[in-house]
């Protein structure tokens, strides 16, 4: 072992005798609840009501961790669909014998796209303004949540980086790995705070937030802008063809990067007429 190599073999989840309490699904509980709290202030910042509020946490939670089960296994792992189906919605694995297994294996392209679908469903249902004025808000919370759900993947082992080809890196044990590879969850952990901090001080400090769709463009180009460029030091997660320039990862960043864009500085919503 070389000095600057870092050996990482933590212990996953802490046995309670009747439950297994994985650290990767603390992070995404952590995750959540930061971003209650982040949202609450700005919803009160809004005049919103508590009860909106909750609602809001209820239709995140499902629509994200549902959207980003289903991204995964759309994008990353389609032979669950027939080889094990009901481990795509329920934190089991049911191929030999029941095993529980948590939800791994999430995409946050899916998680993006569910909480589109969710926030529009929510503001239907319950707070009747507008889609875009709701991702304006709730995307500085998710920025965070970002932060720690990759973390998680971190202390999972997964998600992994390349070989760095030095004697600096991260070295996986537990995949049975001997030299060091690049910690590439924590690069984007890393870079997502900024992501973060450039949005809750977008929303705080300046006027944009009065600009419809401004903070969700901004979350979607500094966001996917990160995943694109830090792709280029992960393992590709599913086979990819040899003559891909980009990997699956970074062909998905960039329709959301584009919509970012978008709505930055060509949309304009439309004025209901008195």
């Amino acid at each position: 072992m070389h000095a600057l190599e870092i050996v990482w073999d933590p212990i996953k989840f802490l046995d309670l005798g009747f439950f297994k309490l994985h650290f990767y699904s603390v992070m995404w509980i952590v995750a959540f609840i930061l971003g209650f709290y982040i949202t609450k202030r700005i919803y009160r910042n809004e005049n919103q009501s508590d009860e909106s509020l909750d609602s809001l946490f209820i239709y995140s939670v499902l629509g994200i961790m549902l959207g980003a089960r289903l991204g995964h296994v759309i994008f990353y792992q389609s032979e669950l669909i027939t080889e094990d189906f009901f481990s795509i919605f329920l934190p089991f694995s049911f191929r030999d014998g029941i095993k529980f297994t948590g939800f791994a294996g999430l995409a946050s392209h899916g998680a993006a796209i569910a909480m589109i679908i969710s926030m529009y469903l929510y503001n239907k249902k319950v707070l009747k303004k507008t889609v875009l004025w709701i991702l304006d808000r709730v995307v500085v919370a998710v920025a965070l949540g970002a932060v720690f759900v990759r973390i998680g993947n971190f202390i999972n082992s997964e998600i992994i980086g390349k070989y760095t080809g030095s004697d600096f890196g991260v070295v996986f044990k537990q995949l049975g790995e001997t030299a060091p590879r690049h910690p590439s969850q924590l690069y984007e952990a890393f870079f997502y705070i900024f992501v973060f901090l450039i949005l809750f001080f977008t929303y705080w400090k300046t006027k944009k937030s009065q600009q419809q769709g401004f903070l969700f463009g901004l979350f979607l180009v500094l966001l996917w802008t990160v995943r694109f460029f830090v792709e280029f030091s992960k393992e590709a997660q599913v086979e990819e063809r040899a003559d891909w320039l980009l990997n699956t990862g970074q062909l998905l960043s960039i329709p959301f990067i584009l919509i970012g864009l978008y709505f930055m500085f060509i949309y304009k919503p439309k004025i209901k007429e008195a």
